[in-house]
């Protein structure tokens, strides 16, 4: 079994026992999360679409860490003028272990 999740505007296809990067949540590590936006439901019998969530269905999930991701090199100019900047970000992220998914 299946589900396709939303949170953090992007969609996310997971089973049980997934780890996954997702975008950052306000939860400490070892926490538990529910995720109660399930987009599709896929199964043996068939696949369930929601519109545009499917009803009664949650995702468990519980928190791994907390962190950021490898830092990215972000470099503007503007050519014939001497203009240039140089600009780092690094993206906060949770990963999260998906327990359980609730028909």
């Amino acid at each position: 079994m299946y589900a396709v999740i939303e949170t953090g505007g992007k969609q996310y296809q997971v089973k049980e026992g997934d780890i996954i990067f997702i975008e950052k949540l306000a939860v400490e590590a070892e926490e538990k999360v529910t995720f109660d936006k399930i987009v599709a439901l896929g199964a043996e019998d068939g696949l369930k679409v929601g519109a545009p969530y499917v009803d009664g269905a949650t995702v468990s999930a519980t928190v791994v860490k907390n962190g950021k991701s490898k830092k990215i090199t972000v470099f503007t100019y503007k050519p014939k003028k001497g203009e240039k900047r140089k600009m780092g970000h690094r993206q906060p992220y949770t990963q999260v272990k998906i327990e359980a998914i609730n028909a």
